[in-house]
């Protein structure tokens, strides 16, 4: 793993990013709009763009496919994967995945960017909000996914990721008017926003553990409802390369199920799986030498 103490220990800046607490506002503030705008037709189209931004393009392709290279797809799905991630919103898929490695090399130690030691709410969002050179300035995060920041689509995503969400914000406003609007942008990013913070914060703070990792991460199957399987957080914690995350019967998990249909249709391949050793064989998690080199 590619570590620079004195850029991971460097403390978070005094300032705020502003342009990302400006835009996380506006688009609560637009949430606000959805019980005055509903339609059936807007609640349908709030629901498929979640899966569709949140499930596919954040679970399904920025953490399982980009982060930790638990399958393989063809190049052109991978960038089509990629730009329903773009669509959710949550940054551009180098400095994701970047990020989300850097958490997982120090998961809940003060080098975490997003650990619940330091607060729910600290773990949940606020970490957005202050300026911190590592996970915003490209050249000090883009080492942490070399492998994404070799290639010229997946740069191209990352340098031009905002403009993709008031793109579609007018495609909807010109189809459906508010209610499209609303519900299929505002409402839509606001729900995929929560779920994926949820994984860093209450999956970190609640649930229960069926592997001893070095970390607080837990099972947590609310999570894992509203998260397409992601809230079974301390099974992943304990596999990280796996593609699938609920590893009991119980334990549903959408987003694998969708990586066996891409399997099924021969579109995902090298589609990785634990071999599940007894609870006290687990010590901690592995690392990700062969995915960031």
């Amino acid at each position: 793993m590619i570590v620079n103490k004195d850029m991971m220990t460097s403390p978070v800046g005094k300032k705020y990013n502003f342009w990302v607490i400006g835009w996380i506002l506006l688009m609560h503030l637009g949430a606000l709009a959805a019980p005055f705008t509903f339609t059936w037709p807007a609640f349908f189209l709030f629901l498929f763009l979640s899966w569709v931004t949140g499930g596919i393009g954040i679970c399904l392709c920025y953490h399982r496919l980009l982060t930790h290279a638990s399958f393989r797809v063809p190049k052109p799905l991978e960038y089509f994967l990629t730009f329903l991630g773009v669509l959710a919103s949550e940054g551009g898929p180098i400095n994701w995945v970047a990020r989300h490695r850097i958490h997982h090399a120090y998961p809940d130690t003060e080098r975490d960017p997003h650990s619940p030691r330091q607060g729910f709410w600290w773990s949940h969002m606020f970490w957005l909000f202050k300026h911190k050179p590592i996970l915003d300035n490209y050249e000090l995060y883009s080492p942490y996914a070399k492998d994404l920041a070799r290639d010229p689509v997946h740069r191209f995503l990352n340098n031009t990721h905002g403009l993709y969400q008031i793109f579609l914000g007018v495609i909807l406003y010109l189809w459906g008017g508010f209610p499209f609007l609303v519900w299929g942008l505002f409402l839509r990013t606001v729900f995929v926003y929560h779920i994926t913070w949820f994984v860093n914060s209450a999956t970190h703070k609640w649930g229960y553990k069926s592997y001893a990792v070095n970390d607080d991460s837990s099972n947590l199957w609310w999570v894992a409802l509203l998260s397409f399987g992601e809230g079974w957080h301390n099974n992943h914690h304990a596999f990280q390369r796996s593609a699938r995350h609920g590893l009991k019967f119980w334990e549903f998990d959408q987003t694998y199920l969708t990586i066996k249909f891409l399997e099924l249709l021969k579109l995902a391949r090298h589609v990785h799986l634990p071999k599940l050793p007894k609870f006290s064989q687990i010590t901690k998690a592995p690392q990700l030498e062969s995915v960031t080199s």
